[in-house]
């Protein structure tokens, strides 16, 4: 089957000169691939290499009382014995390279572990035996403390502290925040209008990444005082910056050489045996190997997180959904990692692609006893997608309708506003679904068929609800799709100033603006007329073959 790829209807958004798409083109990597000769970090060799492993706590949660490494240091071939001490700065997390929250996970735990399998101490050894032999020597005495594994569990009142920087157990967004919110027109009014209430629970447990290739750095001493890492982080910049900041040395000391990657599907974003590699050369001056083994990569490589989500519709008899208010609960483990951050995207990601007049979202970042968690593929929006189009498929099944025409009576137009105030464009949703029907030979109604993004959107459609939340300075409030469009801001701030924010942990709830309401738009119910025998017809995609017109 042809495929015909028609990029002039997309000149005026975007200015390319793509000429790869559609026929064969050899990966320039492909050929080290097949023939074995791509380098990966492991294929450095270097004179002297020692081999780090870590001693890791069999426990959800306790209190490290003492450990002893007496009988490990005589051990044959233990070279030195690294703890938390021994880390010139030792707390950590990713985003508070970008000033976004706080270091909460040690590279080395010294006082409490939050996970099964957190690092406590490190073994630098001359050979991969010699280290593992010596970590069964190193005794640590432990006073184990309640675990908690559920989410909601982990934020109920008298819940076992998992984090202490965190002490009620739920990230805080801008010091202030323990949740992202979303307010769009009025759920609960949206819900009085609904014929019917349709509600769901959906629940994603935590996926390991699985690379074939285990998360590892080798650090070595270079000349002028410097540190040459080889490493198979997925993210070079960041992992050099983690590196500087939990061993307070400036980054020009540190020359990390990234390369082929043997999967990580995110996995490596955030991968602390880069700092763990240079600290064991740092104490010893010798080049060091940190890598984990299987067993370690799927218990304590960090997973995509589990997520929990609570979804309710108001849905009238015809199936066009009026309300829809979400409550999400993203286990983040025992710190933060990537969490918080995904959250951001999977509220901005709300209420999925479906114009929606009354949107209502509370999402948490919640800490428990469980692995941290990271990134994987689709990162924060893969989770409620799921919960979304269960949920989709759900609302059909309650109405008595075609689950494929359910999505197109519901999906973006152009002009519509979403519910983040901004205006859909180059939606393709409808299309997308007619396709896949018609190549599925799934039978829909005519007037679904011949549905389009481009009508039908936009109007009143494309109008903030009256009864939206303001922001801050009440500029979002009587916003049109034509004057959003400009760029323009349809308001001015009152002349009163506004309230002070409260320093509470939920976000604050801005004051409404009382205006009438607009009547929900009826969409159009009977099909348009059909051309006529000498008109062209366009849609956005005609077939698989990708027509598409502006």
């Amino acid at each position: 089957m042809s495929i015909e790829f028609r990029k002039e209807y997309f000149a005026d958004e975007r200015d390319d000169n793509l000429n790869e798409v559609g026929k064969p083109t050899q990966r320039q990597d492909a050929l080290g691939h097949v023939t074995g000769r791509s380098p990966y970090f492991d294929d450095h060799l270097f004179d002297g290499l020692l081999h780090i492993r870590c001693v890791r706590s069999p426990h959800h949660h306790a209190r490290i009382r003492r450990i002893d490494t007496s009988e490990a240091e005589r051990m044959p071939g233990v070279v030195r014995i690294i703890t938390g001490k021994d880390v010139p700065h030792n707390l950590n997390t990713l985003l508070s390279l970008l000033d976004f929250g706080l270091d909460d996970e040690p590279l080395l735990s010294d006082k409490k572990v939050a996970y099964k399998g957190e690092p406590v101490a490190a073994v630098v050894a001359e050979t991969e035996r010699a280290a593992r032999d010596a970590v069964a020597k190193v005794r640590v005495d432990w006073e184990e403390l309640p675990a908690v594994f559920d989410v909601e569990d982990a934020v109920k009142p008298g819940a076992p502290v998992v984090n202490e920087v965190y002490p009620k157990n739920l990230f805080v967004y801008h010091g202030r925040y323990d949740h992202q919110k979303l307010r769009y027109g009025d759920v609960e009014a949206g819900f009085r209008q609904a014929d019917r209430i349709i509600e769901g629970r959906y629940q994603m447990s935590p996926i390991e990444q699985a690379p074939t290739e285990t998360c590892g750095a080798i650090a070595a001493p270079e000349t002028n005082d410097r540190y040459v890492v080889y490493t198979s982080t997925q993210a070079l910049f960041f992992s050099l910056d983690t590196t500087s900041k939990l061993l307070k040395t400036p980054s020009n000391r540190l020359h990390f050489i990234g390369g082929t990657v043997g999967g990580g599907f995110g996995g490596k974003v955030d991968s602390l045996h880069e700092p763990m590699a240079v600290l064991g050369t740092m104490l010893t001056g010798r080049p060091c190997k940190y890598i984990f083994d299987r067993e370690e990569e799927m218990q304590v490589g960090a997973p995509r997180g589990a997520e929990r989500w609570y979804l309710k519709d108001g849905v009238m008899n015809d199936g066009r959904i009026v309300a829809r208010k979400f409550v999400g609960y993203f286990d983040s483990g025992a710190y933060t990692r990537l969490s918080s951050y995904a959250i951001i995207k999977g509220v901005g990601h709300l209420p999925g692609p479906y114009t929606i007049p009354n949107v209502y979202a509370d999402v948490y970042c919640v800490f428990t006893n469980r692995t941290p968690a990271t990134a994987m593929r689709g990162f924060g929006i893969t989770g409620v997608d799921f919960a979304i189009e269960a949920h989709m498929d759900k609302v059909a099944h309650e109405v008595g309708l075609d689950p494929i025409e359910l999505r197109i009576l519901n999906a973006y137009r152009d002009g519509d506003m979403k519910a983040h105030r901004r205006l859909a464009k180059n939606t393709a949703l409808i299309e997308c679904c007619q396709v896949a029907a018609e190549k599925a030979k799934w039978p829909i109604s005519q007037a679904a068929s011949q549905a389009s993004s481009l009508r039908d959107g936009g109007g009143e459609r494309g109008r903030l609800p009256a009864h939206t939340a303001t922001d801050q300075n009440g500029l979002v409030t009587g916003f049109t799709a034509q004057s959003y469009a400009k760029k323009s801001r349809a308001t001015q701030p009152s002349a009163t100033p506004p309230p002070q924010m409260p320093r509470h942990e939920s976000a604050p709830v801005t004051p409404r603006v009382e205006q009438p309401r607009p009547q929900p738009v009826q969409p159009a119910s009977a099909p348009p007329p059909p051309p006529a025998a000498t008109e062209q017809r366009h849609t956005r995609f005609s077939s698989i073959s990708g027509l598409r017109r502006r």
